[in-house]
């Protein structure tokens, strides 16, 4: 038949698929099949713009020309690359498809579902900057009716197990853990309210995108484990958990590492919440065998993860026990000295060197709840530091209750379970059971690392004692509490939820830790500078820009008005004012009513930069006593107070340079006095001359800086 012989003529080539790619010819040349590529973002998420300046670049496919044995040059039609994806959030059904992958490939029409789960804490295709990443949505519509259910958070390429979260009152947070770069999210609903179609394919489906950036440029908070020199390595725990899942140095770095991610996760949203983008501190990371998932265990499965670094001190564990150091311990005479112990074993294992601070988070392992004398030893609760180590440390008395990975979180804090006190503490009276114990470490602990970020106490939020709901960040109905002897709330909103304070966060915007891609450099010179000017008005003015006025009245030692110039969407030190003028009437109308005839105000004025200056009294700062005539006749102004007058001996001193009056006389040189602080200065003229300002005290002879023939 003419067909056959027709047939019979080809060549064998031209029949290659890409099974056949080993012929005798050793032609490799296929076609390609018309999957979408893994490795391009828009393959994935179709053409919308990320919420990012960093935009996703598209690969372009290797198609290879197809040649036969026989010199055909032509190839066979190439078939097409399908459309991408629309990338906005497909709240639908999945019924009647054929396979439902996260991947995102489907090949017929998705029916529309009204009980698909809608993501309300974040938009599709996103960017964010941390590993473990808090969403918060709904389930169809719960002010006409409200579902109870699971939500189960299927992940990107089954590159992380499917994790459950409850839905309550139509109501879902979960904890989503992502893949570096596209990670194409699926969600699924199902309540027993709701009738089963009966089939494998989930019925309420919804799939989402997000894009997952890791930071490098910024400098990590360390987490460490201290112990001392001949530490078993064990922690407070009841029997019966010790024999299901150990109290052992394994167990506790798995739910240290938990806890972290917990924190960082919480801060994440509150820095979004208060419009600062998705910004938030990164923890150091290696490869190891992953905890975040109890089966990577089992599967031996390796991840990037927080590095827990174990530091041994020179210290015995019964020295760090002592009754002397025990920060509860009322009868205590050394009470900070465990910070002192854990600062120098710290400095010890990172060994900073100048210019190179460091954020260490300490966990106290070998604190232990001694029932007899019913006190924590070997615990402290404290944040603070220096130019070199910001550090901050807590106990271990309530890590018993943590969650060890993200399945364990929801059975965590919802743990009524009684807190066995011939075997563990119950934390200032606020642990009262498992997940009052897990609110009290993890959150108490996230209070001290607000000390090492800079944070003093606040009139509300995890700096004041808001940690004892913590567990409303990560839940929607909440158990029994022993605190309160109440049925905790039916449905935890996120206005019900534990929350960093407003001037934590705007000192967080332009923490280095805090620090994104986007953020412009920051100008070395950190400073503010205050001084009265004509009408009763105070001029501030900072290099870097000024970020925010804290303004305290008499007696008070906590914020309760401020003065913000960081706009929500502020594009760093550029945004921000460089010079002030303020006036006492635009500070008075900050105050509360019944506070704006106090008499003394204070301020706290504080630059992008990091850079801090206090004005301990505003109104005799503007006032008559601030002018100064000087002998040419000019008026001059005296500015903020240097140093703390505290040290015996101290004694108020001023002085008005010579060449501020007389233009013809030159400065050559300030010499500066110092020791471990500034004792002096000296101003040095052409003519041999000098002026003192403070004491010739500290280094001999001090330390001369030149201008040369420069007027200064």
């Amino acid at each position: 038949m003419p067909f056959f012989a027709d047939l019979r003529r080809r060549s064998k080539a031209s029949f290659k698929t890409e099974k056949s790619s080993n012929g005798s010819d050793g032609s490799n040349d296929t076609v390609p099949t018309t999957t979408r590529s893994s490795s391009t973002l828009n393959s994935v998420y179709g053409n919308s713009t990320a919420a990012s300046s960093i935009q996703p670049q598209t690969s372009t496919p290797n198609l290879n020309s197809s040649k036969s044995n026989n010199g055909l040059a032509n190839p066979p039609p190439v078939p097409q690359r399908p459309p991408p994806l629309n990338a906005q959030n497909k709240r639908f059904s999945m019924t009647g498809l054929s396979q439902v992958s996260v991947t995102g490939s489907t090949s017929s029409k998705i029916p529309t579902s009204p009980y698909a789960p809608r993501v309300l804490s974040i938009s599709d295709n996103s960017w964010v900057h941390q590993k473990v990443l808090l969403i918060y949505g709904q389930i169809g519509e719960p002010a006409q009716r409200t579902f109870d259910g699971t939500l189960t958070v299927n992940h990107h390429q089954d590159t992380f197990p499917s994790t459950n979260w409850p839905v309550s009152d139509s109501h879902f947070k979960a904890l989503v853990h992502l893949s570096p770069g596209p990670n194409r999210l699926r969600f699924d609903f199902s309540s027993p309210k709701l009738a089963s179609n009966n089939s494998s394919i989930p019925q309420h489906t919804s799939s989402f995108n997000i894009n997952f950036l890791p930071l490098v440029n910024s400098p990590p908070l360390q987490l460490v484990i201290l112990l001392g020199r001949d530490s078993p390595g064990t922690f407070d725990s009841v029997p019966e958990r010790v024999s299901r899942e150990g109290n052992g140095l394994d167990t506790a770095i798995r739910k240290y590492r938990m806890a972290a991610y917990l924190w960082q996760a919480f801060t994440g949203e509150q820095m979004y919440r208060n419009g600062f983008g998705r910004r938030c501190f990164r923890y150091e990371e290696e490869w190891q065998t992953g905890s975040l998932t109890y089966r990577d265990r089992d599967a031996c499965q390796m991840r990037n993860e927080a590095k827990i670094h174990v530091v041994r001190t020179e210290k015995t564990v019964r020295e760090l026990r002592d009754l002397n150091i025990a920060q509860q311990y009322e009868k205590a005479n050394r009470k900070g000295e465990l910070f002192s112990i854990a600062d120098e074993a710290v400095r010890r294992y990172f060994t900073p060197t100048p210019g190179q601070k460091q954020y260490v988070s300490v966990l106290l392992l070998d604190a232990h709840w001694d029932p007899k004398v019913k006190t924590i030893t070997g615990h402290a609760a404290l944040g603070g530091g220096n130019a070199e180590i910001q550090l901050a440390i807590f106990g271990s008395q309530a890590l018993q209750s943590f969650p060890s990975s993200i399945e364990e979180i929801v059975p965590a804090l919802s743990d009524c379970t009684r807190t066995d006190t011939a075997h563990v503490a119950n934390d200032c009276n606020e642990s009262g059971s498992n997940w009052e114990a897990a609110n009290i470490g993890i959150g108490a602990h996230l209070h001290e690392v607000g000390h090492l970020l800079g944070c003093p106490h606040q009139e509300s939020g995890v700096m004041l004692r808001d940690y004892v709901r913590f567990n409303r960040t990560f839940l929607c109905r909440e158990p029994y509490s022993t605190r309160t002897r109440e049925q905790g709330m039916r449905l935890c909103l996120p206005k019900d939820e534990c929350n960093w304070h407003r001037l934590d966060t705007l000192r967080f915007r332009h923490h280095p830790c805090f620090k994104l891609p986007t953020d412009p450099p920051v100008n070395a010179e950190d400073g503010v500078r205050v001084w009265p000017v004509d009408n009763g008005k105070i001029m501030v003015t900072a290099v870097t820009g000024i970020a925010f006025i804290e303004i305290f009245i008499d007696g008070d030692d906590i914020c309760h008005a401020w003065m913000e110039y960081v706009s929500a969407d502020s594009a760093g030190a550029n945004a921000a004012p460089r010079q002030l003028m303020l006036a006492e009437s635009d500070i008075r109308s900050r105050l509360p009513e019944n506070k704006k005839n106090t008499k003394r105000l204070k301020l706290d004025i504080h630059s992008i930069g990091k850079g801090k200056h206090t004005v301990d009294d505003f109104i005799q700062l503007k006032s008559k006593t601030s002018i100064v005539k000087m002998a040419n006749g000019q008026l001059g102004y005296r500015g903020s107070k240097l140093g703390f007058s505290q040290m015996d001996g101290s004694r108020p001193d001023e002085t008005i340079l010579r060449c501020a009056i007389n233009q013809k006389v030159l400065l050559t040189s300030i010499r500066v006095y110092h020791g471990l602080a500034v004792d002096g200065l000296e101003f040095c003229y052409e003519d041999s001359t000098t002026q003192l300002f403070g004491t010739r005290g500290g280094t001999p002879g001090g330390t001369e800086f030149s201008f040369g023939t420069s007027n200064f």
